[in-house]
């Protein structure tokens, strides 16, 4: 275990580390642009050099392994002055595009210019002219090459992370420009990642391109909800002007750092999943088509539930949770219908069909929460014996969450469903097929509205919070669920998700693998604007 000292700051680290991998554990910032911790070191950037005592000459940080008793400046004037020279060595042919450009905001040439460079430039002759109207080289992503600074990051994510080789660096010298080889798209499951690392706006994601300047977004702490690995991610929503785009809140979603889960990246399906937040919602409750109040709506399936619970007929309810739901949303639904209404059928498990898989993060299960729902909700009946008996009359309620039974059962299951029960139930975020035949719909919040867990497929937990505040009506499916508790006489004693994943803890305490973080550590949640 070498030590060291950086900028008069000591520092124990494993042997075969290098200076920037030690600066970063001290908080000592190094500028950066070819260097990323998750793909191999080019060094070609030059950037990141130090100064090491007793070293001649000043040594890139990126690729210099730390020796015992080294000591390195990273502020020292020599350093400094060839950090500016660099930069102007960098922006020589660089376009002065940054009121016009994507990135501009988060750019690292903007950063370490206004940090490192101001210089007054000695350039006297016509850049060197590469292709400038931004091309497409796949679905997903716009190539500037003018504003490409040779950092080859996107050329080694495609080479050692997806094995794909789209990206190569052409011709040589001054006239050297990224492309993808001949005949080629950039077009595989992780293709939008390379915008993620992209340090300047030479690569640009075409879904957020001109939608919403960067200083305008909120970011939120979240795990993606497209399938069971969970990867995690930040929910990036227009904070100020609601009025623009469609009234859309989110703007996009990016990968966020979890080395155990899903490193540095997300898949393209994940990260594009978010126009069901603000598209297609239920807003309010409904019966028969008819806009009614959340009392009115649980009065509604009281009039039909209580009668079956006081007369112990408990065997004509049936129950239709679903995997996607957060851990503490689940709980709550045991509560009632396990141990409230004992006898009551309940099963997630409905028949779906497993979805596209790879050997890196994507998964076949498109449940975020099914190791969750197999812990809390654990079940003898079959989902579909449960829909079978209400198609025969044999239940008087069915409550479904979220599925479209329409799309698993077949449109005429669910017509006879709805004829053949007293009271058919839909309570979910967003509307499909199976809300026409419904007799109430109950408006539920998607999960960028709602705090609480989802359990992945390595039996982790995971933290999501609430960006902004439920549209219109909708409230989390916890609270549905205990305010038709209270209604029935068993008043729900949970007023928070942490409460409710306390109780969890005490109930499964094995279940848990990962240290919950308090509802305090997230900070405060901003009200939406109203549309």
């Amino acid at each position: 275990m070498p030590n060291l000292i950086i900028d008069g700051k000591q520092v124990e680290v494993p042997a075969g580390t290098t200076i920037i991998q030690a600066a970063d554990k001290l908080g000592i910032d190094i500028p950066r642009y070819c260097y990323h911790p998750a793909l191999p070191v080019s060094g070609n950037c030059r950037i990141c050099m130090v100064e090491v005592e007793k070293q001649p000459k000043l040594q890139i940080a990126c690729y210099t392994p730390v020796t015992d008793g080294m000591v390195v400046r990273t502020n020292s004037p020599k350093v400094l002055e060839v950090r500016k020279t660099i930069l102007e060595f960098l922006l020589v042919n660089h376009p002065v595009d940054c009121p016009v450009c994507d990135q501009a905001g988060e750019c690292k040439l903007q950063d370490y210019y206004m940090e490192h460079g101001q210089y007054d430039s000695r350039l006297g002759d016509v850049k060197v002219k590469k292709e400038k109207k931004a091309f497409a080289i796949g679905p997903t992503v716009m190539l500037d090459q003018e504003r490409c600074i040779l950092c080859t990051r996107c050329v080694r994510f495609a080479d050692n992370i997806t094995e794909t080789h789209e990206f190569g660096v052409f011709s040589r010298g001054d006239h050297s420009q990224l492309d993808v080889y001949p005949g080629r798209q950039l077009d595989n499951n992780y293709s939008g990642n390379v915008v993620d690392i992209c340090p300047v706006g030479a690569l640009t994601d075409t879904d957020f391109r001109f939608k919403c300047r960067v200083w305008y977004l909120a970011k939120t702490k979240s795990v993606c909800p497209g399938c069971s690995m969970g990867c995690n991610i930040t929910v990036e929503w227009d904070k100020m002007r609601p009025h623009q785009h469609k009234k859309a809140r989110v703007m996009r979603l990016k990968p966020r750092h979890n080395p155990d889960v899903n490193d540095y990246w997300i898949c393209d399906k994940g990260r594009y999943n978010y126009r069901f937040i603000d598209e297609n919602r239920i807003q309010h409750p409904q019966h028969n088509n008819d806009i009614i109040s959340w009392d009115q709506a649980i009065d509604t399936i009281v009039s039909v539930l209580k009668p079956l619970k006081d007369s112990k007929r408990m065997d004509r309810v049936g129950a239709l949770p679903s995997a996607s739901l957060t851990n503490e949303d689940l709980f709550i639904i045991r509560k009632l219908f396990t141990d409230t209404l004992k006898g009551a059928r309940v099963d997630f498990k409905v028949p779906e069909k497993p979805g596209d898989t790879d050997a890196f993060l994507i998964k076949a299960d498109k449940n975020p929460n099914r190791a969750g729902a197999l812990k809390i909700l654990p079940s003898d009946m079959d989902a579909a014996q449960i829909v079978q008996k209400a198609t025969q009359g044999e239940i008087d309620l069915l409550y479904v969450f979220g599925h479209d039974l329409v799309k698993l059962f077949g449109k005429e299951t669910v017509q006879q469903i709805a004829k053949s029960v007293k009271l058919f139930v839909f309570q979910g975020s967003n509307v499909n097929e199976t809300c026409s035949f419904a007799h109430l719909n109950l408006p539920s919040s998607v999960y960028a509205e709602k705090e609480g867990t989802f359990t992945n497929c390595q039996g982790r937990v995971q933290r999501i919070w609430p960006a902004f505040m439920p549209l219109a009506e909708s409230k989390g499916d916890w609270e549905i669920v205990s305010m038709l508790s209270a209604k029935l006489g068993s008043p729900c004693a949970y007023k928070n998700s942490q409460e409710i994943f306390d109780s969890i803890a005490a109930t499964i305490p094995a279940f848990f693998e990962m240290n919950y973080e308090k509802i305090s550590d997230r900070g405060m949640v901003l009200k939406a604007p109203e549309f």
